[in-house]
């Protein structure tokens, strides 16, 4: 029987289902309780009144704990305040220095001015060469045996008073109480933020009720009655003892009045304590509106069953043709159609539908887009290392042959002396070692770094004096492996550039340092630069997609070996200022990728 009915709703359209659920569930049920709804709409209009005295409780918390985060925020300003523990903390051997310390700080004014929900701060402290000045007070026997003190000093959370005392200047309002521990001098003090008693006051001012807010010692720290700020609990005739009791609603009798009490409380954050509000009304108002309202509530029941009736129905039949909708484009989107767009407008769940079908349909279109790229680059990065492999070929002629003459230059330079000579022949049939092994996929950057220094020591035969450098590996990255002859050409770059064209000659510096998951690579040169002009041609010709005429391995190969080989982020990227120098450098994974 149960799963004939379940096979009979699940073969109803939607919009049917909408309409049978609220006659079965809605309007019969609301026709049979409206007619008894005369008999108890007055408990109804006072759990109404109930609620809204709630209501009403709940927002003047919520104002109370903004109202609070004032001063918490200050306190907690002051709790890393060098400033307020150099000048507590500081004997002075004379009241003129405690003077002139006291006009220099003024941080304690500027809060109390700044903010109007503060009407002071002060500063309690254990040291006697302080004097009083309302701000910075301290501590004597007195103070100490003050309970707002005593519980600041056994705690490191905020403590919420009332502070009524007797001291020369009382302060007679709420106040935030919090310890304060200086590490220099291993000493703590209080810390005592007041609260602007009109603004709590006038916080309640449009309460329809009577409605007060109380510390945990049973003080009234502010009432829409300004008269009875200052009483405590005990004064006030309520009926029950207000101190025990927990937050809820209570029936009372206030002088022979039925009324009812709301009670809330408010624990701040990192308090050691909270406040009660308290809101009292009385019955008889509530009871004779509701004598009246319940005489035309079975007639807006009536009336409002049919408007939702045709709401139900107006709303079923939206929402059924929207889905009608989102499920043609999923049949085109099955046939094949990737340039199907669902332009079902909405915040609901079938306009979110509607969005992610859009964006499903993107990503389907961009996964394939990537795949085209993707195949695109390995066939470009594929000819690239065969077009590097076929120039380095050109090289090899008779390699064997250019090593034993470069070998026989070397030792017949050695053996007459000349061991400048020998030693640049030396390294320049290294260098050309490390160019015939290029069609190698991946070298150590280590060797790499190697075979720049050897290029480096020929210019300088070269140049002398005109040409300095400096190299700078992080032993970190030494071992990871990199495109041979990466690094070389932007070597040669700097000092082509620098040395040619400025006359007192040129710094090179090279360093790679591995930084997290990324190996940086820079050259540095103190040469001529270029203009932004100049600069912009650059950067167009290394990474333009147009092979120039006179193809060689320089600033272009490299730029596009790297982006071929980790992507478009590990490219050159080069600053030069003309007249200043110029820094090329680049990025590759740590893990090499190649």
């Amino acid at each position: 029987m149960l799963s004939k009915l379940i096979r009979i709703t699940n073969n109803l359209r939607l919009k049917h289902k909408l309409l049978i659920s609220y006659i079965v569930v809605v309007m019969i049920p609301v026709l049979i309780v409206g007619v008894a709804v005369t008999a108890y709409f007055r408990n109804q209009a006072m759990d109404r009144a109930i609620a809204q005295t709630t209501n009403n409780v709940e927002k003047v918390k919520t104002r109370t704990a903004a109202l609070l985060r004032v001063p918490m925020d200050i306190s907690d300003i002051f709790m890393l305040d060098e400033g307020l523990e150099k000048i507590v903390s500081t004997p002075y051997p004379n009241v003129l220095e405690l003077t002139k310390a006291y006009l220099n700080y003024n941080d304690f004014r500027a809060y109390d001015r700044t903010y109007r929900e503060v009407s002071g701060i002060r500063f309690y402290y254990d040291n006697p060469t302080l004097i009083n000045n309302l701000e910075l007070i301290p501590v004597n026997e007195e103070i100490e045996g003050m309970y707002w003190y005593q519980q600041a000093m056994k705690s490191k959370d905020i403590g919420w008073f009332y502070i009524n005392d007797n001291q020369e200047v009382p302060v007679k309002r709420l106040s935030l109480v919090r310890q304060i521990s200086f590490k220099g001098t291993k000493k703590s003090g209080v810390l005592m933020v007041i609260m602007n008693q009109e603004e709590l006051n006038r916080m309640l001012q449009q309460e329809p009720f009577e409605t007060l807010i109380t510390d945990d010692l049973g003080y009234v720290v502010a009432a829409n009655n300004a008269a009875i700020v200052g009483k405590t609990l005990e004064d006030l005739d309520y009926g029950i003892d207000l101190r025990t009791q927990q937050k809820g609603t209570f029936q009372v009798d206030i002088q022979g009045v039925p009324s009812y009490l709301v009670i809330d409380t408010l624990n701040p954050e990192a308090s050691m304590n909270g406040l009660k509000f308290i809101s009292v009304f009385a019955t008889e108002p509530i009871v004779k509106d509701a004598n009246t309202v319940s005489l035309v509530g079975l007639l807006i029941i009536l009336l409002v069953l049919l408007i939702a009736l045709v709401f139900v129905y107006t709303v079923s039949f939206l929402t059924t043709n929207r889905m009608l909708r989102l499920s043609r484009h999923l049949n085109r989107l099955a046939l094949g159609d990737l340039n199907v767009v669902s332009r079902i407008d909405g915040n609901d769940e079938i306009g979110q539908l509607s969005r992610q079908f859009n964006y499903m349909v993107d990503s389907i279109r961009r996964l394939m887009n990537q795949v085209v790229e993707k195949t695109e680059q390995n066939n470009a990065l594929e000819l690239a290392q065969r077009e590097i492999k076929l120039k380095m070929m050109a090289s090899q002629i008779n390699p064997h042959f250019l090593f034993n003459a470069l070998e026989s230059i070397r030792m017949n330079a050695h053996l007459k002396g000349d061991k400048e000579i020998a030693n640049v022949v030396r390294l320049l049939g290294k260098m050309m070692r490390k160019n015939l092994e290029v069609g190698r996929e991946s070298t150590p950057l280590k060797e790499e770094l190697e075979m720049v220094s050897s290029y480096l020591e020929i210019q300088k035969f070269r140049y002398e004096d005109r040409l300095t450098y400096s190299l700078t590996i992080d032993p970190a990255a030494s071992a990871i492996r990199v495109p041979p002859l990466i690094i070389q050409p932007l070597v040669e770059n700097a000092v082509v550039h620098g040395v040619e064209d400025k006359e007192e000659g040129v710094h090179v510096e090279v360093n790679i340092q591995r930084d997290k998951g990324l190996v940086r690579v820079s050259v540095q040169d103190n040469g001529m630069g270029m203009t932004p002009e100049r600069l912009e041609e650059v950067m167009r010709f290394i990474s333009g997609s147009k092979e120039p005429e006179q193809g060689r391995i320089g600033l272009r190969n490299v730029h596009q070996r790297l982006v071929l080989s980790y992507g478009e982020e590990h490219g050159l990227q080069i600053v030069s200022e003309y007249g200043v120098g110029t820094k090329i450098s680049f990025t590759i994974p740590a893990g090499g990728n190649l």
